[in-house]
């Protein structure tokens, strides 16, 4: 049988969803394809980054994307934290979001933030920091749906201890991964 891309992302994702457990804790930033593929389990980002190489390897362009899912019904894994889905680009339609997390086509609960070819183009903590050697990075995002909405806004709040004497480089490094702990947990 021969498939549109379109059809195969959305198999591709049901495959994800169906075969690969979301379980906190068991990956990190730097866990491997084959890592994530052995475990058949982890977070978003594990399920973004097997769809996201899958999806190119059978030819079809995709991107990574990062951000919220705003909380509901419809959508269990990966709220209340910060969120990972691919973009696929399909003929005659354009770039289509496909979040393999929750088996679902991106709508308006997804909060895209940043886009790039993988993780480390659009990290949610990058940047360079000026200021007193040590100091404390706080961070607040609320997501909610509309002011009609029975559901309660969810609040994130991470803090994030700078380390002194570290360069900038190491620091982003150590930041990314301080944030991906906190993430999984």
């Amino acid at each position: 049988k021969v498939l549109t891309p379109y059809k195969v992302v959305l198999e591709l994702c049901q495959y994800i969803y169906t075969n690969f457990n979301y379980i906190k804790g068991i990956t990190h930033v730097h866990s491997t394809l084959d890592d994530i593929w052995g475990l058949k389990g982890g977070v978003c980002q594990d399920f973004t980054n097997i769809m996201l190489q899958i999806t190119r390897m059978l030819g079809i362009p995709a991107r990574y994307v990062s951000g919220y899912i705003c909380p509901n019904n419809e959508f269990t894994r990966g709220e209340g934290a910060t969120h990972a889905w691919i973009e696929a680009y399909l003929p005659n339609y354009g770039w289509l979001g496909i979040d393999p997390t929750n088996n679902a086509i991106a709508n308006e609960n997804h909060v895209a933030l940043a886009v790039g070819r993988n993780y480390n183009d659009c990290s949610p903590v990058k940047g360079v920091y000026k200021g007193n050697v040590k100091d404390v990075l706080t961070v607040n995002v609320t997501v909610s749906t509309s002011k009609n909405s029975i559901l309660n806004p969810v609040t994130l709040s991470n803090t994030l201890e700078i380390p002194e004497e570290i360069n900038s480089y190491r620091q982003n490094l150590e930041i990314i991964q301080q944030h991906q702990q906190q993430q999984q947990q």
